[in-house]
This record gives structure tokens, C-alpha cells and sequence, in this order.
């Protein structure tokens, strides 16, 4: 939980926020098939449903400067251009994530583990 403390009093937003609006952001972007989680069983990446789409993100919170670093594990679709589709999440995440909260992103980290056809 991140709290925002001013003269005027403070707001706490708790981590589930940060991980719905940057999971959010980040599928919306083209090429972008959806979040991904590692299944407890079988240890195999796999495609999360929207509603478990915050399972493919992590944020942590830098309390001496009031930021926020988020990884996202993603899978995308085959013959995207990985570079350019990695700068286009980092850019859209930091956004939103910035804009809605009101909190710095200080990093966005994008790791791709899986590649999905059709």
C-alpha cells in the first residue's frame, strides 16, 4: 500500500489498484495477448483470464521516494517486434499507472515468456 501524504491529509492505495490499472494498460497494447502466470502444478507458463490478469504483474514501492517500479510477464502474439512492442508497454504503463495514482513510476520492466501463434 502506497499513501500520499500532503497538507491536506493523505490517500492509501493499496497495491491491487497499481497492478489492475498497469495489467490493464499493458494488454491493451497491439500485440499484447494477455498476462501471463506460471501454474503452480506444472511450473508452465499460461495465458491468465482478464479477471486474473494482475497474477502477471508485481509492483513494488520505493518508500524514500515515494515511487513505483512494476514487472510484467506477458505473452505475445508471433511476428510482433519485440523491441518496439517492449518501449510501447513501458511508455503506456508509466502513463497510466502515473496518471491514475498520482505516484512516480520510477521503472517498468517487460519480460516476455511466451510467444502465441493465431
Amino acid at each position: 500500500m502506497v499513501t500520499i501524504v500532503n497538507k491536506r491529509g493523505s490517500i492509501s492505495i493499496a497495491s491491487e489498484v497499481f497492478n489492475l490499472v498497469a495489467g490493464d494498460a499493458a494488454t491493451r497494447c497491439f500485440g499484447v495477448k494477455g498476462m501471463v502466470g506460471k501454474a503452480k502444478e506444472t511450473g508452465i507458463y499460461q495465458l491468465l483470464r482478464r479477471e486474473s490478469m494482475s497474477k502477471g504483474v508485481s509492483v513494488s514501492f520505493d518508500d524514500d521516494d515515494n515511487t513505483v517500479s512494476v514487472a510484467l510477464h506477458i505473452g505475445v502474439d508471433q511476428g510482433v517486434n519485440l523491441a518496439a512492442l517492449g518501449k510501447s508497454i513501458i511508455n503506456e504503463v508509466g502513463y497510466k499507472v502515473s496518471s491514475a495514482t498520482g505516484v512516480e513510476v520510477k521503472r517498468v520492466d517487460v519480460f516476455v515468456d511466451a510467444m502465441l501463434i493465431g
